[in-house]
């Protein structure tokens, strides 16, 4: 049984609808300052159905997610306070004194290296800005780093085409189970830890 390839098929159509873009924009700002899906649920099935415009939506995503995360500096700089309890309720906090202390570390590198993977982003850009890192520099660090991540996945889809499109139809259940059970094992040790 296929519980997963309707989703998918439906993900590819929705991925060609004129207002797409939009929808990939304000994801990505979105995800960068305080929303928990990341873009690459857009940014891939967009690269995949219109492999001609992968530039320009990677283009597009990285620049409303560093606009995104200079929300979320800003956040971090004016509004922690304001915020800190709700980041206690979900189990941040500690995470973001992990976070600072690489900041204290590593500075710029950080932010380089957080734009590029899947760790939650919205963690770095809130962090730089109650550590009051400088802005530019969390700025090119963001755009780099950002732009490397969006532009690789666009890149990656354009290479695979339709053969990548076709294995990802073949897998989609299984992987989705190994997705949900990595999820729910990550949510079981951090009640047991």
């Amino acid at each position: 049984m296929s519980l997963f390839a309707g989703l998918y098929d439906r993900t590819l159509k929705w991925s060609q609808h004129r207002r797409a873009p939009g929808i990939l924009a304000g994801l990505s700002f979105a995800e960068s300052s305080f929303f928990p899906i990341p873009p690459d649920v857009m940014l891939i099935p967009m690269s995949l159905t219109q492999p001609k415009r992968a530039w320009y939506f990677a283009s597009l995503t990285t620049i409303a997610s560093v606009l995104g995360g200079i929300l979320g500096y800003l956040i971090g700089m004016f509004a922690f306070d304001l915020i800190q309890p709700a980041l206690e309720q979900i189990g941040y906090m500690n995470k973001i004194q992990v976070v600072q202390t690489w900041f204290e570390e590593w500075g710029f590198w950080t932010v380089f290296i957080a734009g590029f993977t899947p760790i939650p982003y919205k963690l770095f850009t809130i962090t730089a800005g109650f550590s009051a890192m400088a802005i530019v520099p969390f700025a090119i660090a963001s755009f780099i780093g950002r732009g490397a991540r969006f532009f690789l996945v666009a890149g990656l889809m354009v290479w695979g085409g339709e053969r990548m499109e076709h294995m990802i139809r073949r897998y989609v259940d299984r992987i989705s189970w190994v997705i949900i059970l990595l999820v729910a094992v990550y949510f079981i040790l951090r009640k047991v830890l």
